[in-house]
């Protein structure tokens, strides 16, 4: 089962492009720092960092050592059942663990894609009562149409494509990445399914 997923890994990377570099990912880091610095030492605030996990987990680990201001750090891990892009149903597998009530809220995550479950992350922390929600996104995904939510701070833009690294992942690989690239969606069309639970030789238990 290892060698299998190894080797489906370095598949659908064989004939990957590489569209950003870990240089201009970490220029687009810092550009978000320096937004949120600029914010939040210009006024007395202690503000909530909220994480979600789990592609968000490089980028907050990049993030955090940058911002000079005094805050609190924690994370969300939220979960869509059904279609994966749109319309199935959001579940909170972990909720804050602090009061929000009052109080702003960072929300940072690796991409603003369809945008549907940070809109939704958005509003149910509003409604828990906070006061303002700032959505910090790695990268915004291009689609050519409105989205339900725009992010208010942006690292870069990214073409619509399928893309990984620095935490945004393909079968749960290459989330390592420090630059990104973009997997064709024939590569991805033509990786093997993952083989159902090998059965033991019956020869072998003689």
């Amino acid at each position: 089962m290892q060698d299998y997923h190894h080797d489906r890994a370095r598949a659908l990377l064989a004939n990957a492009t590489q569209i950003v570099t870990p240089e201009e990912v970490q220029a687009a880091v810092k550009r978000v720092a320096v937004q949120l610095n600029t914010r939040f030492n210009a006024e007395k605030s202690f503000p909530l960092v909220l994480g979600v996990m789990g592609g968000a987990v490089v980028f907050t680990g990049n993030l955090l050592p940058q911002l000079d201001f005094p805050l609190e750090f924690d994370y969300i891990h939220v979960s869509r059942y059904g279609d994966a892009d749109r319309g199935g149903q959001i579940v909170w597998k972990v909720i804050p663990r602090q009061d929000v009530t009052g109080r702003t809220i960072v929300v940072v995550d690796d991409i603003l894609d369809e945008g549907e479950t940070l809109a939704h992350v958005k509003q149910r922390l509003l409604d828990m009562g906070a006061a303002e929600v700032i959505i910090a996104v790695f990268a915004d995904k291009d689609l050519k149409r409105a989205k339900p939510i725009k992010a208010d701070l942006i690292g870069l833009t990214l073409p619509n494509e399928f893309v990984v690294g620095f935490g945004m992942d393909v079968y749960n690989y290459w989330r390592n990445l420090p630059g990104l690239w973009s997997i064709s969606q024939a590569d991805l069309s033509a990786a093997e399914p993952e083989p159902e639970f090998p059965v033991p030789d019956a020869k072998k238990l003689d």
